[in-house]
């Protein structure tokens, strides 16, 4: 089963789950099942019986959105993992495959973020609320583990990215959010496209589908339950990303900063050899190869709406 399964990264790891054979993996809906209600995520499993659930589903956003919701982000969030949890427990599941999120991490840890590293601080505050509730989640299958045997892993990816993505200004993350902007500048002949922040932060960007590889062979191997990093283990700066992108899209305008909005985090980058050691994962699409799919992506979604 893969809550969460009819998302961005959720539909990806369901089709490669099925290219691998065996059963076609069960995708619960939202409108079916409430995750955050213990007794619907008992009933979810009760009726489906799973052997494996990979635990996709969440609430998500960008900057904006974690600031206008930082009740809802945490709460449900931390509801549906909790309420999952449990049912997998109750119901004979014998192991879970949970995404957490790179907001948990620390606001000023090192570069390159380790493991070790997740519990040596705060999160970055606009983030924090989403990614305490995610973390806490690592809390629960750790003790489920040693007391009632729960197998599980955990990983958390770098930000994600690629065809699919959400574009919706309200609700994306940086990379959707400024192919849009660049795409829809150039076709109406904008001089000039915003940028949040000063554009000095930093991110590493991992594509959907080397994600998905790796959670399908998070599937298929049991290793300890801890914490393992998905990405690249190359960071860029927002202001070089943007050019990167406009130069895909032909935009020829003017990039202006704005300043008086948040950056987030200062620095991200993870340390991804436990991935490797672990999972026998690396991830294998370059930046400039996913940037050009994810806009090819958008621009024909935005030509067929019009």
């Amino acid at each position: 089963m893969v809550t969460g399964g009819a998302g961005f990264l959720g539909r990806v790891v369901v089709e490669r789950l099925r290219a691998r054979g065996g059963e076609p993996p069960i995708v619960p809906r939202s409108c079916d099942y409430d995750l955050r209600r213990a007794d619907q995520a008992r009933r979810l499993v009760e009726d489906a019986r799973p052997d494996v659930l990979v635990h996709l589903a969440a609430v998500v956003g960008g900057i904006g959105a974690n600031r206008e919701n930082p009740g809802r982000f945490f709460h449900d969030n931390l509801a549906m993992g909790l309420h999952v949890i449990e049912a997998c427990r109750l119901g004979g599941v014998s192991k879970i495959v949970c995404a957490g999120t790179v907001c948990s991490y620390p606001k000023h840890t090192p570069v390159p973020f380790r493991e070790e590293d997740l519990w040596a601080g705060y999160p970055e505050e606009t983030n924090a609320p989403y990614g305490v509730a995610k973390k806490a989640l690592l809390v629960a299958l750790q003790a489920y583990h040693a007391q009632y045997g729960l197998r599980s892993t955990y990983l958390i990816p770098a930000n994600l990215y690629g065809p699919g993505d959400e574009f919706d200004p309200q609700r994306s993350h940086v990379i959707p959010a400024l192919v849009r902007k660049c795409v829809l500048a150039r076709a109406s002949g904008a001089r000039t496209v915003e940028v949040w922040g000063t554009g000095r932060a930093t991110r590493e960007f991992l594509y959907v589908d080397d994600c998905a590889e790796a959670i399908g062979l998070a599937v298929e191997r049991d290793v300890a339950p801890e914490p393992i990093n998905l990405g690249t283990g190359q960071e860029i700066a927002i202001a070089d990303l943007v050019r990167r992108i406009a130069a895909i899209v032909g935009f020829e305008g003017e990039l202006v900063f704005d300043a008086s909005q948040p950056d987030g985090q200062p620095r991200r980058c993870l340390d991804t050899s436990r991935a490797c050691e672990r999972l026998g994962w690396v991830a294998r699409t370059p930046l400039e190869e996913g940037l050009a799919r994810t806009v090819r992506w958008f621009e024909g979604r935005s030509a067929g709406e019009r």
